[in-house]
């Protein structure tokens, strides 16, 4: 298990965004657990430069809710009933589909989320494409009182090396560019999945850190995790 885990080493920065003037702007500079002990802070600071908190290129139908606190890039478009809230950043090109719920995310430019995917608390890459009936799980099951989390996030490696700790007991995951996904998967609370990876349906799976190019299959028990075939 890494001791550190940079960002830019999953996630490109955003390019075309109107994000330059923000801490979003080098997201791939920063280290995942000094992110996320700064990103309340440094959302707060992107709110107070941006000219505008949702780009008038941006297109979101009627249906959908985009909270007060939300930032929405050129191009967006965020179909019905979805809602994006709690300092969440949808890049350039993101779509949102039918049914959704972004909570204190970023995502990157031009990434697809399918219908109904559920993603809290996670840092999601570039180009990705999270299929349908996705949920990224941000919170863990073993608290005391889900409503008020305490228990730290880890991350788990497959041998008996110390996990990586998160300094919060709500990440999702952080999901790099490229990603692929079937449908009906829940990940997390906890997972770092490298650039170009693709995970198979019903995949279900956290607290871990997939290699990039892997391919992710449901298995029994558990899961497998190979080199992606090209």
């Amino acid at each position: 298990m890494p001791e550190s885990i940079l960002i830019g080493d999953y996630v490109h920065s955003p390019a075309a965004s109107g994000l330059d003037t923000t801490g979003y702007a080098k997201i791939g500079d920063f280290e995942l657990s000094d992110f996320l002990t700064r990103w309340e802070a440094l959302h707060d600071d992107a709110l107070q430069v941006l000219p505008e908190r949702i780009h008038p290129t941006a297109r979101i139908h009627p249906t959908a809710i985009i909270g007060e606190d939300s930032i929405i890039g050129p191009g967006v478009r965020v179909h019905e009933f979805s809602t994006v809230r709690k300092r969440s950043v949808l890049a350039a090109g993101v779509s949102v589909g039918f049914g959704c719920e972004v909570t204190h995310s970023f995502v990157g430019e031009n990434t697809v989320l399918g219908h109904q995917v559920g993603i809290g608390h996670s840092i999601i890459g570039t180009e990705a494409h999270l299929s349908a009936n996705l949920v990224i799980a941000a919170i863990s099951l073993w608290n005391y009182d889900m409503r008020v989390p305490v228990k730290e996030i880890v991350l788990h490696g497959t041998g008996d090396e110390p996990p990586y700790r998160c300094p919060t007991p709500r990440f999702g995951g952080l999901i790099g560019d490229h990603v692929q996904t079937g449908s009906m998967i829940t990940l997390g609370p906890g997972i770092a999945v490298g650039r170009h990876s693709v995970i198979a349906a019903s995949v279900c799976m956290g607290s871990s850190i997939v290699p990039a190019a892997s391919a992710v299959r449901s298995a029994s028990p558990g899961v497998t995790i190979e080199p992606r075939r090209t």
